[in-house]
């Protein structure tokens, strides 16, 4: 398998703070996706990374929890909700590496307002929900189920069963499929004059493991262009606990 080496951000490099927050059961879902298809609709000063010869697109759902401004503590019934967003891998004009997303999902209608706002980001709202819980079969495991629907358009619905074995999480290393699908500290966002704007995220490496099992439907890459993509066709699968996460403001890209 090819290795690519991703530039990555640095703390050092910006030491402003926008808020905190934490990200926590996180399923990463990747398929191969053709570059050309994807390249279409990124805006200008965008180039589809490819690893192994494909271009990637994820659909990731998780719990986004404790979310704060650096001036307050985190608010109940506003700093706490799901999303799910779906994505793929850009590196800008100097070659920094970030993700682009083509949608984001929240059950937060106010959370959906603030991100198109101040971080222009394509958030849609959603009716959605995570449940976790342990089950026996031959060996102990743990199960979880994401779903959702789009309130306001019509293709957006989901519904993904995760069964996850208990063994050891492990860190990405270093040149591997893992480490360019899930350490990316980099987002871009086209605010509302179509100037690029980029975003950085500090946090540890993820922890994860590999699920044992992956079912389910979803619609929401049907906008991106593809077709309903299902889980068997899926080419790579990660399991997070979840990870703290500082956030850095947004910036016009020179």
């Amino acid at each position: 398998m090819k290795s690519v080496e991703v530039k990555l951000p640095t703390v050092e490099a910006d030491l402003q703070t926008a808020g905190y927050q934490r990200w926590s059961k996180l399923t990463f879902i990747h398929w191969r996706v053709d570059a050309d298809l994807l390249q279409r609709q990124l805006p200008a000063g965008l180039t589809i990374q490819q690893f192994d010869g494909d271009a990637w697109l994820g659909v990731v759902p998780f719990s986004m929890e404790r979310i704060r401004p650096w001036w307050s503590p985190p608010v109940p019934g506003i700093s706490w909700f799901l999303e799910t967003n779906v994505r793929t891998y850009v590196v800008d004009e100097r070659g920094i590496a970030g993700v682009w997303f083509f949608s984001l999902d929240a059950n937060c209608r106010l959370a959906v307002n603030i991100a198109r706002r101040f971080w222009h980001l394509p958030y849609q709202h959603a009716s959605m929900s995570l449940n976790a819980r342990n089950a026996r079969t031959d060996k102990e495991c743990s199960q979880i189920t994401y779903t959702g629907v789009r309130k306001d358009l019509p293709a957006g619905k989901y519904e993904i069963s995760v069964t996850l074995p208990h063994e050891p999480p492990r860190t990405a290393q270093p040149g591997t499929l893992d480490e360019f699908l899930l350490e990316r500290y980099l987002l871009f966002a086209l605010d509302g004059r179509q100037r690029l704007r980029a975003g950085r995220v500090h946090h540890l490496p993820y922890q994860f493991i590999t699920p044992a099992s992956v079912a389910g439907s979803q619609t929401l890459t049907i906008p991106v262009g593809c077709e309903p993509l299902d889980m068997e066709t899926a080419s790579h699968f990660a399991y997070s606990e979840g990870v703290d996460v500082r956030v850095s403001p947004l910036k016009l890209q020179n």
